[in-house]
């Protein structure tokens, strides 16, 4: 069989040859691509905040909303550091684009980012989400809340514990008071009259006592073993006191810190599929969502989202201009201050509390002996046990959480538990069985539990974890954000507005 000659054509290619006329970066960007939305959103809001930054003089800046373009379609495309925007600059079409051919470096687009966005950050989000309300992307009627920790650019083994300090410290000043009895016995002529008072030791007191010690001690002969510890005193206790100090100061009323990073603290990440977790330095990053955009946000330094919701709502109320309608949300939020906070704001809670599907189970409706499932007479103000016997009133008591909200407490007493056959099943204690009662937290419980399973209910905790939780899957999983590049918490709060504003223009572009 014979072979045919087929003659093979190629395109043309020389690219060493100049072009006639320069094409238009422009051209090379697909109509719908998600750049010219970040174009056309950056041009339409209002950057004065930003603009006030500038003092004004010397040499020229690169114009703030090419700035902004960049950097917001950096976090956009998963491109977060300031090194690979100023390489992407450089190399990306798109990129080239929005800066018009400019180059600024990675110094200036680092500053840029820390410096003049720390504060107008917020509001360009917020003037984002109001165009998301103008467009009818979303509504003021519900929003989903959730929580996630991202972890810190710190060093993993620089934890700082607040109960180390507490006991450092302890140890300086027990020691401290053993070098000034073991003065006194040496030289008691010597030591001044007024003994200072080791209750409250600061690093000034420290080197002070050790001053007169070693004043009291001169030309005394002593035991070689405090000699030494007198010398060691004097060289590390005051800069170890004053380490201490800074540390507790920075640290308020958390746990722990980061040397690396001081405003950041130790939590549970998961770090994988598994759930299995490390103690790692990171923030507690909340946002209310719906339909995946993000409608607020906050960022928190204690790992629990408990005490989170108050701060969460005035943001949200500021940027949404109202409250929304309805806030979604799972058991860690569901707390008596939680449910009165939105009850006082007009917000119908539909917040899971802790044991919300516990309860559903046969053997907790079954099961006689909780107070849930216990009669409450209104008039006689008492609780009925298993037998019928009645468990009246015998005082009231007020507790405070770490919030300083204030609780009432109810405590109920049974008559005579003595020879009661289900006595063994009920309850433990020696005498008459005691129980205490919350009667707000259980009306907000009651009044959250017939929200949840409502139908409406049912439909908002369908929707929970798909909304806010396949947000944060999105930026964590999906774009591989899983750890801040900046430090301190403005640096960090930055960050966080640059990922709630990439996330709404990603899902208006899709």
């Amino acid at each position: 069989m014979q072979k045919r000659n087929i003659k093979v054509v190629f395109k043309d290619y020389n690219h060493k040859q100049n072009l006639l006329f320069p094409p238009n970066i422009g051209d090379l960007i697909d109509a719908n691509h998600p750049v010219r939305l970040v174009d056309k959103i950056i041009d339409r809001i209002d950057i004065t905040s930003v603009l006030e930054t500038y003092k004004g003089g010397g040499t020229s800046s690169y114009h703030p909303r090419m700035m902004l373009k960049v950097i917001v379609y950096s976090y956009l495309t998963n491109v977060y550091s300031s090194r690979k925007i100023e390489q992407a600059l450089q190399q990306n079409v798109h990129f080239m684009w929005l800066s018009g051919m400019t180059f600024p470096d990675h110094n200036t687009i680092s500053r840029f980012r820390s410096e003049k966005l720390n504060g107008p950050v917020r509001e360009i989000f917020e003037q984002i989400v109001k165009l998301l309300i103008d467009q009818g992307l979303v509504s003021l009627k519900e929003v989903f809340l959730d929580g996630t920790k991202i972890e810190a650019n710190a060093n993993r083994y620089s934890f700082v514990w607040g109960k180390n300090l507490v006991r450092n410290t302890q140890s300086i000043k027990r020691q401290l008071e053993e070098l000034w009895n073991y003065a006194q016995k040496v030289a008691s002529q010597e030591m001044e009259k007024n003994e200072p008072d080791f209750k409250e030791i600061s690093p000034d007191k420290v080197e002070q006592v050790i001053n007169s010690i070693d004043k009291a001690l001169k030309n005394k002969e002593i035991d070689p073993k405090i000699k030494r510890k007198i010398s060691n005193a004097r060289k590390n206790w005051p800069g170890k006191m004053q380490r201490y100090d800074h540390f507790r100061k920075k640290m308020g009323s958390r746990n722990s810190l980061s040397k690396t990073d001081t405003d950041a603290t130790f939590m549970r990440l998961k770090e994988d599929h598994m759930n299995n977790s490390q103690l790692k330095a990171a923030y507690n990053w909340q946002i209310s969502t719906q339909n995946q955009f993000i409608l607020g946000y906050t960022l928190h330094q204690n790992p629990g989202d408990t005490t989170t919701l108050s701060e969460h709502i005035k943001e949200l109320k500021k940027t949404l201009g109202k409250n929304p309608d309805n806030i979604v949300a799972d058991a860690g939020y569901g707390s008596e201050e939680n449910y009165q906070l939105l009850e006082d704001n007009d917000i119908n809670a539909y917040v899971k509390y802790n044991y919300f599907h516990t309860e559903q189970s046969k053997k907790w409706v079954d099961n006689p002996f909780r107070i849930e499932n216990m009669h409450y007479n209104h008039d006689k103000d008492c609780y009925y046990c298993p037998m019928g016997q009645q468990m009246g009133f015998i005082k009231e008591g007020k507790s405070k959480t770490d919030n300083g909200y204030e609780q009432t407490i109810r405590t109920y007493r049974a008559q005579n538990c003595r020879g009661c056959p289900l006595r063994g099943s009920c309850h433990k204690s020696k005498g008459n069985r005691q129980i205490e009662v919350n009667p707000n937290l259980i009306r907000l419980r009651n009044k959250a539990r017939e929200k949840l399973l409502s139908e409406q209910g049912l439909a908002y905790r369908s929707q929970r974890p798909v909304d806010v939780e396949g947000t944060f899957g999105n930026i964590k999983h999906n774009h591989g954000f899983r750890r801040f590049l900046l430090r301190g918490m403005d640096k960090v709060a930055i960050e966080a507005g640059l990922l709630a504003i990439a996330q709404n223009i990603r899902k208006m572009a899709g």
